[in-house]
């Protein structure tokens, strides 16, 4: 029973986890398209939001459940394809954490130009390269972990 609650915990994290970043992903892009800075800065303030009630949350208790799991089931740490998945979730982190640091980054700067009725700065555009480039590992790296842990392939 202890096995199953805390896989069924685990697999909620992942699935808030990939949930909340294609969520993220697809209002940022939609706000960015509409090029209206005060529609940006108001959807980019309800991401950060998201990211860190629902994301954040996740991704703390992740490492905890994934944990207890492997005690739980008998498994190493070192096995192929768990040390695989934790290689990519640091990797799928050192993404992550900029990319929230980008949104805020983006919201203050796309509600500036909004209070000033300007266009968005350079430095906005910048950002959202760089926050659109950066969600390709970031992202890619949490769908290779969720197929890791359901193939479990020996590597």
């Amino acid at each position: 029973m202890t096995y199953f609650l805390l896989k069924y915990l685990h697999l909620i994290g992942a699935i808030v986890i990939l949930g909340t970043g294609a969520g993220i992903a697809f209002f940022m892009l939609m706000a960015h398209r509409s090029r209206d800075s005060a529609f940006i800065a108001r959807t980019a303030e309800i991401v950060v939001l998201a990211d860190v009630i629902f994301t954040a949350t996740a991704v703390m208790a992740q490492p905890l459940t994934g944990y207890l799991l492997v005690r739980v089931s008998g498994l190493s740490l070192s096995d192929g394809w768990l040390a695989a998945s934790l290689a990519l979730y640091v990797v799928a982190g050192i993404f992550w954490l900029p990319v929230v640091w980008m949104q805020i980054r983006m919201r203050d700067l796309a509600g500036a130009a909004a209070l000033a009725g300007e266009q968005l700065p350079e430095s906005y555009h910048r950002l959202f390269r760089l926050w659109f480039a950066f969600g390709f590992p970031g992202f890619g790296s949490v769908m290779a972990i969720l197929w890791l842990m359901i193939v479990k392939p020996a590597i």
